[in-house]
């Protein structure tokens, strides 16, 4: 495989116009190419029982429900490393269609709950507002002249004491509410205004597998949260 030069690494913003809005193009085509493959995995999962199955395991201990909570803030961690490894675009689609198929099986406790629970109607109320947050968060960060970067260190912070709370929460027992769940969309919003905005400044313009892969991590955790919430109404 060959590596790009260091010409290549050139970020988008400093191409004309119309290169940058291929960019975008294709970035969030492959951000909805994640989404699509989320849903089939998801399905997947629901048609052979194996979603059953996790629920399973995980029903009645919130120490279990609670490692779920940690291990997608790690897969979410992992596979954002893949995302920023620019000289490899076969790590970046091993990345994309990886955090597809994790977020699948860590979701489908949480989805198998609500349908049978709530129903249909709480996901669907979820999945709408996931995507009505995402589209205004987005239309900020590509109108805005505010330069987002220190957001950065905020989201590395939010994120960090996040894994000590669920640690704490496991090691003492207490509970995660709905506060809890409120400051993670929050913490996702964060992240999707300073990774919208960073993909135009640091990316080059064949890099955007892994602008994708980063997008579509921050996307599931407003979605996991704002589905939480809703969850938690009924």
């Amino acid at each position: 495989m060959s590596y790009p030069t260091a010409m290549d690494m050139t970020p988008v913003i400093h191409a004309d116009e119309d290169t940058r809005a291929a960019f975008l193009v294709r970035v969030y085509q492959h951000l909805g190419l994640a989404v699509a493959a989320f849903i089939v995995f998801e399905t997947l999962l629901f048609m052979t029982g194996l979603a059953e199955r996790i629920f399973d395991l995980v029903a009645g201990s919130s120490g279990s429900w609670l490692l779920i909570l940690g291990g997608f803030m790690i897969v979410n961690m992992i596979t954002s490393r893949a995302a920023h490894n620019l000289a490899n675009p076969a790590a970046q689609y091993g990345g994309l269609f990886g955090l597809a198929a994790a977020e699948a099986v860590i979701f489908a406790p949480m989805l198998y709950y609500v349908f049978n629970t709530d129903g249909a109607g709480t996901v669907a109320a979820a999945a709408f507002v996931t995507i009505a947050g995402f589209v205004g968060l987005t239309i900020v960060a590509m109108v805005t002249k505010s330069d987002l970067s220190w957001l950065r260190p905020v989201i590395m912070f939010g994120g960090i004491m996040a894994l000590v709370a669920i640690a704490g929460a496991l090691l003492f027992g207490f509970h995660l509410g709905l506060w809890f769940s409120i400051a993670m969309v929050a913490l996702a919003g964060g992240s999707i205004l300073f990774q919208t905005q960073n993909i135009i400044r640091e990316y080059p313009v064949w890099a955007h597998v892994g602008a994708a892969v980063g997008l579509f991590g921050s996307l599931m955790t407003m979605f996991w949260y704002i589905l939480r919430i809703f969850s938690s109404r009924n």
